[in-house]
């Protein structure tokens, strides 16, 4: 089934029906782990949307289908007026000025063996974006001011650094190309929560500033609600819900939306919501359920959610979910 929860105006990214099916081998049988199935989205200039959910429920994947780090089963990723998944190697080399990745681990994404400044400047002179040594290390300089990092910190090693320090730079490899799009792939997780705020904040300040648009992968939804302009909801590779971070927040409607949000600690007891708690495991991927996926742990699920692909319900202007149970109001 294909699932177009999408909130619709003048996109700078358009996902369409895209797939990601791996081929495993299960004995004698070929089949497929159904990491993305069928997700349709919009993503318009300026804005974040944030992508939650559980571990195994194809985020990630997701996120680099949409770059292009991974090939698509099948699919359309249109930014701007090109589709990506139809440019040849040399046409997407050309392209991925554009759209940037910045990775969960910042130890892991950076090579260890390469100064700061080269990392930086590995970048530049791929796209050609400094004629001298004097114009690169000057580019390299600015851009580490731009993620508050001091310029001299170019001559060290990641391992010299520390951890908020190192995804820093990973924002600023991604910043050096001047991208229009960067997707954050749970790139805050692996810091403690002080300096998750100050990334945070910083990525925010730098949208403002450059009008850039994200796409924040994360399983912490209180932190996505600070980020995000828009949330959408996975589960095992498919889009449930999709709303304006606060009207998700305030008015959540698909079951496992609301199981998710019972689990965010709420500092007002006023507003605190009564825990949900599922059933059972995720289902494997490759073989989810007939149906609605989420009827096997769904508290709400009736006979007719293991026959029937769920309905997608639309309760104001850009606010869809997938549920043929719970009626909005």
């Amino acid at each position: 089934m294909t699932t177009d929860l999408a909130f619709i105006d003048e996109p700078l990214l358009k996902v369409q029906s895209l797939k990601k099916w791996f081929p495993v081998k299960d004995g004698f049988a070929k089949k497929y782990v159904q990491a993305v199935n069928g997700i349709s989205l919009t993503l318009n200039r300026g804005e974040t949307l944030g992508i939650v959910g559980e571990s195994g429920s194809g985020k990630s994947t997701l996120g680099r289908c949409i770059i292009r780090l991974i090939e698509p089963s099948s699919g359309e990723v249109w930014l701007g007026d090109k589709n990506i998944l139809s440019l040849s190697s040399h046409e997407l080399r050309k392209m991925r000025r554009k759209f940037q990745m910045v990775f969960q681990d910042p130890y892991a994404s950076l090579n260890p063996r390469q100064k700061i400044g080269d990392i930086i400047g590995e970048s530049l002179k791929i796209h050609q974006l400094a004629g001298s040594k004097t114009e690169m290390d000057m580019k390299i300089a600015d851009i580490l001011s731009m993620v508050g990092i001091r310029p001299e910190f170019a001559k060290r090693y990641p391992h010299e650094m520390s951890g908020g320090q190192r995804q820093r730079v990973g924002l600023a490899r991604a910043l050096a190309v001047s991208p229009e799009l960067i997707v954050f792939d749970e790139a805050v997780s692996a810091l403690d929560v002080s300096i998750q705020a100050q990334i945070l904040n910083l990525i925010k300040d730098l949208q403002d500033e450059l009008r850039l648009s994200y796409i924040f992968i994360t399983h912490d939804l209180s932190v996505v609600r600070h980020v995000a302009t828009h949330i959408g909801v996975m589960y095992l590779g498919e889009l449930v819900e999709m709303a304006e971070a606060e009207e998700l927040f305030t008015n959540p409607k698909h079951p496992y939306t609301r199981a998710l949000l019972s689990a965010v600690p709420v500092h007002d007891k006023r507003h605190k919501r009564e825990r949900i708690l599922l059933g059972g495991d995720i289902p494997s991927p490759m073989d989810p359920p007939s149906g609605c996926r989420f009827h096997t742990r769904c508290p709400l699920a009736q006979p007719e959610c293991s026959r029937k692909a769920p309905e997608v319900r639309q309760v104001s202007d850009g606010h869809l979910y997938t549920c043929s149970v719970v009626e909005h109001d």
